[in-house]
């Protein structure tokens, strides 16, 4: 090699070090932008942004979405009765092209929920309060138990899993990733 190629050489090797360094810094970015979003609490009259039905007066997890656009929601974050709602929409939203920044169920490990019977179903508790939810990429859903939320069949978010561990020995289901969750899964309660 002559003394020419090795500089031409090095300098390949440092603009593929820079490239590395600038997609690293970029994705720093977005994580750190996710990292600083902080739910807001859904009580009052909101009304869930997927059916209609006003949050608060229904049983199970809630939901909320904060997308890079705030459209169509208009400078809030998309607001859930249920979990299934809350995917729901967000599948769709990614469909046609929006950007998620962060995802918020109700973090059970985090609420005194009350359980309850309607008929034949078991129930939990709402907790509409900023303080109630976790981010999905921190949390554990439980699929298929005996407890149903607002829209029937639901998906039952935890933070720790000694919680979903006791959930699953009395409630039944299937333990997963929040964030491992697709359409199919919806399609499978």
């Amino acid at each position: 090699m002559t003394e020419h190629q090795r500089p031409s050489a090095s300098r390949r090797r440092l603009l593929a070090g820079v490239g590395v360094g600038l997609s690293l810094a970029a994705a720093g970015c977005l994580g750190d932008e996710s990292a600083s979003i902080t739910p807001i609490s859904l009580d009052g009259e909101r009304a869930c942004d997927q059916c209609g039905m006003i949050i608060e007066d229904h049983p199970g997890p809630v939901g909320q979405v904060h997308f890079e656009d705030d459209e169509p929601e208009g400078g809030r974050p998309g607001q859930f009765c249920s979990s299934t709602c809350t995917y729901t929409y967000r599948f769709d939203a990614e469909d046609a092209g929006r950007t998620p920044l962060a995802t918020f169920l109700t973090d059970y490990s985090l609420v005194d929920q009350e359980v309850f019977k309607e008929g034949s179903d078991t129930m939990f508790s709402s907790h509409v309060e900023s303080e109630a939810f976790s981010q999905t990429t921190e949390l554990t859903v439980v699929a298929r138990s005996e407890v149903v939320g607002a829209m029937g069949p639901e998906l039952i978010p935890f933070s720790d899993d000694d919680d979903v561990d006791a959930f699953v020995d009395e409630y039944g289901g299937e333990p997963m990733p929040a964030e491992d969750v697709e359409r199919s899964t919806l399609e499978a309660l």
